[in-house]
């Protein structure tokens, strides 16, 4: 159990039978009455967002998050397959489980699958993988660093804006957070 007062940014409740992560939260103490807690909550499972008052010392249940380091192995199907690098267990995951970061799985990357009373609630990517370039519209000399930007597809199909001097073959570094171009990697 967890008091409402030791609310803080990412701390994970249990409510209604789901998990919810504290987004914001914000004590008030007002002038009348009692103190109470104003949270934004959102949902580990399905995303949404809510705003729920607690009162100042109310007690709910605090989630128990499992987080193992997980190799992605291999697609099976339309099921991502991912290894535990300590049990040496398989777990099969839909695209869906894993979000909108699949795009920069590859085989092999080591992963943080989190986990709570043994279902999957998110896979975490490491902040920044090195992919090479695909398929971009060719560099044209004279293209310079602070020029423009051009899109470019990296070899697990995903599309990243990249700088125009970037051509096809190079190894580039992508931050997984907001898709964007960190420089090439040597």
């Amino acid at each position: 159990m967890i008091s409402s007062n030791d609310f803080r940014t990412g701390v994970t409740i249990e409510l209604d039978g789901s998990v919810w992560r504290v987004v914001e939260f914000l004590h008030v103490k007002p002038g009348k009455g009692s103190a109470f807690v104003r949270t934004k909550l959102k949902n580990a499972q399905t995303g949404s967002v809510v705003e729920r008052t607690f009162r100042a010392g109310e007690t709910v249940p605090q989630a128990t998050l499992e987080k193992r380091t997980m190799q992605h192995t291999y697609k099976d199907g339309e099921q991502l397959v991912f290894m535990d690098m300590e049990s040496f267990e398989e777990a099969r995951l839909s695209p869906e489980q894993v979000g909108d970061r699949v795009k920069y799985l590859t085989e092999g990357m080591e992963v943080n699958v989190v986990s709570w009373n043994t279902q999957v609630i998110e896979v975490e990517l490491p902040n920044s993988v090195v992919l090479e370039v695909t398929d971009t519209d060719p560099g044209v000399k004279g293209d310079t660093a602070t020029g423009g930007t051009k899109p470019a597809i990296v070899e697990t199909g995903a599309q990243v804006m990249v700088p125009l001097f970037i051509s096809i073959g190079e190894k580039i570094k992508i931050d997984t957070r907001n898709d964007s171009y960190l420089g090439r990697d040597n």
